[in-house]
């Protein structure tokens, strides 16, 4: 039995696309944020992966963490790029 499960934890592991959340942290009024969500809603729905969006200027705490970063990209809770959004790469995040 033991020898399952190393398998059997590698296999777990693997998300699935539709398992996997991206979520855009942004501010009002910010052409960069607009560019991030033009990404992330094409990759996305490409992929079907379900994403959301949360503004800075509504949560003090992650205003206090990306403020400087903005807009800032996460992959499951996980800081994934800031700034810019790299198409491919946020594909290759997803799916790998």
């Amino acid at each position: 039995m033991a020898g399952m499960s190393p398998l059997f934890r590698r296999k777990s592991e693997k998300t699935e696309p539709g398992e996997r959340l991206v979520t855009l942290i942004r501010k009002p009024g910010c052409h960069l944020c607009d560019d991030a969500q033009a990404v992330i809603e094409k990759v996305c729905g490409e992929l079907g992966v379900p994403w959301d969006q949360k503004d800075i200027s509504e949560d003090k705490e992650l205003y206090d963490r990306y403020w400087e970063q903005i807009p800032v990209v996460l992959v499951d809770g996980e800081q994934h790029t800031f700034w810019r959004v790299n198409a491919e790469r946020l594909r290759r995040a997803l799916t790998e």
